[in-house]
């Protein structure tokens, strides 16, 4: 159930039978040839699809995340590391205050990790409440179906090219070298738009929907698992 779809009154309700909430994570940044909010379709159309048989509310997606290395790109927007926590602490801080004890977090950028730290810190400032932060991308189960069909995966490219974050128009059939992620870390912005190119990482930039389908499968159920349980015992 998305938040945008209830009423105050149905998420009252729910509370009454329900401590759990979900709250996508996602981003605003380049894709090579993909839509600019790959991040934030995945992440939310992840936790929709995994929370929509077990009744839960998941929360408009938090669009923007940190990716400070894509900024010279147009089109990317990137947080600043304490801007960032300080947005997810007040997020994580209402969810608690509305009565929320579980709160899993559908992470779909890798830059977004200094979230899951600040849950851990989070999780202590408020005894009695859980935090889970999955990143659905490269969990176990859904990484090792993305490794099965192509280990040269990578950002922008195939592995991230569904029906719903593509755009009109041609993308290159060939499959690029993966780039020297080591090297690319000492780099400035501009620096990294320049050795990179069009933003893909490395790997072919589309394979068959079918194969798509079924990565996107395997995440929704990998995701809907770990929302049911186990979880601690929370307090209201």
């Amino acid at each position: 159930m998305k938040i945008s779809d209830m009423t105050w009154q149905q998420v009252e309700d729910h509370l009454r039978q329900s401590d759990l909430a979900v709250l996508p994570l996602g981003s605003t940044e380049q894709h090579a040839g993909l839509s600019l909010s790959v991040d934030s379709i995945l992440a939310e159309r992840m936790a929709v699809e995994a929370a929509e048989p077990l009744g839960l509310p998941v929360f408009p997606v938090v669009a923007y995340g940190v990716t400070p290395y894509f900024r010279a790109y147009p089109g990317t927007i990137s947080l600043r590391v304490a801007t960032y926590l300080a947005v997810i602490r007040d997020i994580l801080d209402g969810l608690h205050e509305q009565g929320f004890r579980r709160i899993f977090v559908v992470n779909g950028h890798g830059g977004n990790a200094p979230a899951g730290s600040l849950a851990i810190e989070w999780m202590a400032d408020h005894p009695g409440s859980s935090v889970k932060f999955h990143n659905w991308w490269n969990a176990p189960e859904t990484l090792a179906k993305v490794q099965a069909i192509d280990p040269v995966a990578s950002h922008a490219s195939w592995m991230e090219n569904f029906p719903w974050t593509r755009l009109p128009g041609d993308l290159p059939k060939q499959r690029k070298p993966m780039i020297d992620l080591t090297a690319t870390r000492a780099m400035d912005p501009q620096a990294f738009r320049e050795a990179l190119g069009d933003g893909n990482f490395g790997g072919y930039y589309q394979r068959d929907d079918a194969e798509m389908q079924a990565i996107w499968d395997t995440g929704v159920a990998e995701t809907r698992a770990l929302m049911e349980g186990p979880w601690p015992e929370t307090r209201r």
